[in-house]
């Protein structure tokens, strides 16, 4: 039996039932590329929610842009409110890259604002991940980019059981270590508070709090509770904690990193000597000298994702974790609109590689900043085992890539496009004019649409000089 169960008024209709066995038998064949062909309004998404239970693997739907991400979160949430349905899209409300233009000898400097309730969505996406297997994820082009070692994000969870026999300072410790703040006052995600032999924490994934209460150094009684009211809510045996962000960097590998950032700061000042580039050179080691000392002093620094490769142990080139990597082997891959998301995919790395080398070129960055990068073309390929693309109009790669292509062309309601027709430009003003006259015969409605607002401004006098009903 299927973990995903659908719900809905609805049943397979049209085209969607053939397009349904089709796919789902040609993925039990073991075919791993499928293309659907489905016109608009043909149901693509509700034969994606029947794929998807049929398939029984955790799914990645990928879309190319927030808004439809958002639209189709909502509608497989409909569709699977008992399974795990999470949304991964950028946590940036606004983001200007960290750039530089030779031309004008102009420096830009990163500037973002970020959405705390999407990174809320992004960290319950990868904790829904490594709990479950019922799980639809529903991302962006975002997935592709570096995330936090799913090794790493997995060793450092906690795990606490009812009558386990733990200190509570040692509790406190492991809290510090997967970035939660210890905080008193201010009880927001990503905080905990400790009131005696009680700790209240606030995971960043979840809007329920979690209260450990200790009988000396044993584990009296685990709950969750309204953050707000301080309501019990549910009395848990066991409970797992995960970090409140992804990526997670231990004492000793800081002190490794700032050991090969030091190294490569030395390798690239004698580069700049060699190339006689004094401004380049002093611009680099005062920047990163800084960058370490901070790095140092405060475990953080701006800009602390263009030093990713050493703080994750990493060699030059090697492609960084992304959301992919938290999936298991066998998952399902779903690109919607998959005509201008896989252009799309392929475009991102191109574009931020460019950018980075001039800033590594002219002394703002070091060659290791290329590789906080998202994945190019060949490594995201290599990572999808079982993927379906969904277009209206596939393109040439798709139908290559594909070993099967169904079509869903006769829509649930049997309604058909309607008929359109092509008519001359001569006399076309009079033409619409007897038409519009028709349908007002008939007590009926005329939409007319124009290539500018000005050619509208100017249609619309004319109508009102010639007596029609226009707005």
């Amino acid at each position: 039996m299927s973990a995903f169960q659908i719900e809905s008024p609805y049943k397979p209709a049209g085209d969607q039932v053939k397009a349904i066995e089709e796919i789902a038998n040609a993925f039990e064949k073991n075919k791993h590329s499928i293309t659907l062909v489905g016109v608009t309004g043909s149901g693509k998404t509700f034969t994606m929610a029947e794929i998807i239970s049929k398939i029984n693997k955790p799914t990645l739907v990928l879309s190319h842009n927030k808004t439809l991400a958002a639209q189709l979160f909502r509608e497989f949430k409909d569709f699977f409110p008992t399974n795990a349905v999470e949304y991964f899209v950028s946590y940036y409300d606004y983001y200007q890259p960290e750039a530089y233009v030779p031309s004008s000898d102009t420096y830009i400097e990163k500037d973002m604002s970020m959405n705390e309730e999407i990174d809320k969505l992004r960290l319950r996406a990868t904790s829904s991940l490594l709990e479950r297997k019922d799980v639809v994820i529903v991302s962006s082009v975002s997935c592709i980019y570096g995330l936090g070692s799913p090794e790493e994000y997995m060793n450092a969870h906690l795990i606490l059981n009812k009558n386990e026999s733990i200190d509570r300072n040692s509790v406190i410790k492991k809290l510090l270590h997967i970035q939660y703040n210890r905080n008193d006052t201010d009880f927001s995600r990503g905080n905990f508070r400790v009131r005696g032999d009680t700790i209240e924490i606030m995971p960043a994934y979840h809007d329920e709090g979690i209260r450990i209460e200790f009988f000396g150094d044993e584990i009296e009684s685990l709950s969750r509770f309204h953050p707000v009211s301080g309501k019990l809510i549910s009395k848990l045996d066991r409970i797992a904690v995960y970090p409140a962000k992804h990526f997670i960097t231990s004492s000793p590998m800081v002190e490794e990193a700032i050991k090969n950032i030091k190294q490569e700061l030395e390798e690239r000042l004698v580069y700049y000597k060699e190339k006689n580039k004094p401004l380049e050179a002093e611009r680099i080691e005062s920047r990163t000298n800084y960058d370490m000392e901070m790095l140092q002093e405060m475990g953080y620094c701006n800009g602390i994702e263009n030093y990713s490769r050493h703080l994750t142990g990493r060699k030059a080139g090697e492609r960084p974790a992304c959301l992919i990597d938290y999936f298991p082997k066998d998952f399902l891959l779903i690109i919607d609109e998959s005509h201008v998301t896989v252009p799309q995919i392929g475009g991102m790395y191109a574009g931020d590689r460019s950018r980075k080398e001039t800033l590594v070129e002219f002394g703002f960055r070091l060659p290791s900043a290329l590789d906080n990068r998202p994945l190019n073309f060949r490594e995201f390929e290599a990572l999808t085992p079982f993927t379906l693309y969904v277009s209206a109009t596939p393109a040439e790669y798709e139908l290559k890539k594909s070993e099967a292509v169904v079509e869903q062309i006769i829509r649930p309601t049997g309604l058909l496009d309607p008929l359109i027709e092509v008519r001359p430009v001569k006399n076309q003003i009079e033409d619409l004019l007897m038409e519009i006259n028709k349908r007002k015969d008939k007590d009926e409605r005329v939409l007319v649409t124009t290539l500018t607002k000005k050619m509208s401004e100017d249609l619309t006098d004319y109508f009102k000089e010639m007596g029609v009903k226009v707005a």
